[in-house]
């Protein structure tokens, strides 16, 4: 394991008291924080592994000069201040070089994941207006399907990865023309406040909302992620196991570890999760710092990646954090057995940065988001907008008045009546209920949409799967409510059970067992259907709407 240096957090209170991070009135990460650190033309600020295991070690000098050089060729094309350009790209350097080089220009990025189906894309150039679309030879052959009904659509940019050929003449070749291009370039001015970054939604309930981030929201104020939950000095090499195309990207792969002038592992791997691949980079490369959401780790802590890690020891693994959704409490203890590393919760949206974590100077109780983090005032309010008590249910929301934090998005774009149904009185709701215990500590129920209501008891799904989680028969569970005559609703369980178990009645009989065992008896899951896989979300949520609605549809039948 690697020597830690001292947390940036000793003490949570006195932090959180002292807290303060200022905003200037003009302020450009591409510039202010990139430029500062490429002033040492070796501080490395990326090891990149590519599909076949090459490897490349990329400077911050680097990075400035050949985003100076994607400056110039984005105002050559004729892409301007304020214009909105979609990025679409695998784990490639390019994707940095890229939206650094829109960041200077004032231009505003929309990352999205290379997931998206042709119809995606279309929506989203039509409904953001978009410009301009950089993609890769894969992204390009969707993009060709509808360029031509995205009306606004004037720019399409190739970084050709597989050097196919030819290409239409509407597509600017990325890499060739990068190579002509200038790297002296002077950024204008741009206000701390102008749009730099939309972000849509994971859509969990309905269509994606676009969220519009500022110069300040997502750029500096991750200061806070990078500073206090990812505890990032500058010798750190930090791995973020997450799609470049989602807003968590921005915490771990961006904002958070250049802030602090740490350098960042990119593994660019294009095939299907491999959790023995994971725990062989961890071995192989002096990998001091891992965020990764839930999904990963608990396929990381099912038999076979945890007996192949007792010969493949991680090298420098010295910090771990979860974010995205809720951490099951037995996937802590499980990697923290064989790891000796505590992971780390974290709670945030795409609207925010870092809202509440286990941070490094405080206790953890496996199963809690933590507490709230330096900067904000987060609490737990009633349909009045009035705090609750604690260990009392209700809307997990953030003070924004009489000032509204720094760290926040700016608005739901072209959706003001969104925007407007996020306000309560004082706070900013986010969406998740939860409760706050005696010492501080916020707990995830789930999405307020999620909540079952049984026979008057209000139930919350994470809770439910985090007990079925437990039991080694399971691999990973979504819990939803199905409409039922007598109770209004009862608890129905999706499971997807572990390598070397059969669905049979005997075991959902087990399961159901198990869960009074564990939890209070009136949440244990009435009905288990066993299935292969969950819907979810392109960020890898789980898409409980989809699978309420399948109930819903089911039972109207009968």
């Amino acid at each position: 394991m690697a020597m830690a240096n001292n947390p940036h957090m000793l003490d949570y209170e006195v932090e959180r008291r002292q807290f303060q991070l200022n905003v200037p009135d003009h302020f450009n990460f591409a510039v202010d924080v990139i430029g500062k650190w490429a002033q040492d033309v070796e501080k490395r600020a990326m090891l990149w592994v590519g599909p076949l295991g090459e490897e490349r070690s990329i400077t911050f000098h680097e990075f400035a000069d050949r985003s100076s050089r994607a400056a110039h060729l984005f105002l050559q094309l004729g892409i301007q201040k304020g214009d909105r350009v979609l990025v679409m790209l695998p784990r490639l350097p390019e994707w940095w070089e890229c939206i650094l080089g829109l960041m200077k220009i004032g231009a505003i990025a929309i990352p999205c994941t290379t997931l998206l189906t042709p119809q995606d894309i279309q929506y989203r150039a039509d409904i953001a207006e978009v410009h301009g679309i950089i993609t890769d030879s894969e992204g390009m052959q969707k993009v060709d399907q509808v360029r031509t009904q995205c009306a606004t659509l004037q720019h399409t940019i190739l970084v050709n990865d597989q050097n196919t050929a030819p290409v239409q003449s509407y597509w600017t070749d990325y890499r060739s023309e990068l190579t002509s291009a200038t790297p002296e370039y002077h950024a204008p001015e741009l206000s701390s406040d102008d749009p730099c970054l939309i972000y849509f939604t994971s859509g969990t309930v309905g269509y994606p909302k676009m969220v519009l981030h500022t110069h300040t929201s997502y750029p500096l104020g991750h200061t806070i992620t990078g500073k206090y939950w990812l505890d990032l000095h500058e010798d750190d090499l930090h791995w973020n196991v997450s799609e470049l195309g989602w807003a968590k990207a921005a915490w771990s792969n961006l904002f958070g570890p250049w802030l602090m002038g740490a350098a960042m592992f990119i593994q660019d791997s294009r095939g299907k999760f491999n959790p023995l691949e994971t725990i062989d980079m961890l071995h192989t490369y002096p990998i001091s710092t891992l965020c990764a959401p839930p999904t990963i780790y608990r396929m990381l802590v099912l038999d076979e990646p945890m007996q192949y890690l007792k010969a493949h020891a991680p090298q420098a693994l010295r910090h771990c954090v979860g974010a995205g959704e809720p951490l099951n409490p037995e996937v802590i203890r499980t990697w923290e057995q064989h790891t000796g590393l505590t992971i780390r919760d974290g709670y945030g949206q795409t609207e925010t940065v870092l809202l509440c974590a286990n941070f490094p100077s405080l206790t953890i109780k496996p199963g809690s988001m933590g507490k709230p983090s330096p900067g904000f005032e987060v609490s737990v309010i009633d349909d009045n907008a009035q705090e609750l008590p604690v260990n009392t249910e209700g809307d997990i929301a953030v003070r924004i008045k009489p000032e509204r934090p720094k760290w926040m998005f700016k608005e739901y774009w072209r959706s003001p009546e969104a925007t407007a149904a996020s306000i309560r009185g004082d706070w900013y709701i986010t969406g998740d209920r939860a409760y706050k215990d005696e010492d501080g500590y916020l707990w995830f129920v789930g999405r307020a949409d999620d909540v079952i209501i049984s026979a008057g008891y209000r139930i919350g799904p994470f809770e439910v799967e985090s007990a079925l989680k437990e039991h080694p028969a399971v691999a990973e569970s979504a819990v939803v409510a199905s409409p039922d005559e007598l109770r209004g609703e009862v608890v129905k369980a999706y499971v997807i059970l572990a390598p070397g178990y059969n669905a049979t009645p005997e075991l959902a009989s087990e399961l159901q067992e198990h869960v009074k065992r564990v939890t209070a008896p009136y949440k244990y899951p009435r009905e288990i259907e066993f299935v292969d896989a969950v819907p979810k979300t392109i960020s890898g949520k789980i898409r409980r709407i989809e699978l309420r609605e399948r109930e819903r549809q089911k039972k109207s039948r009968q």
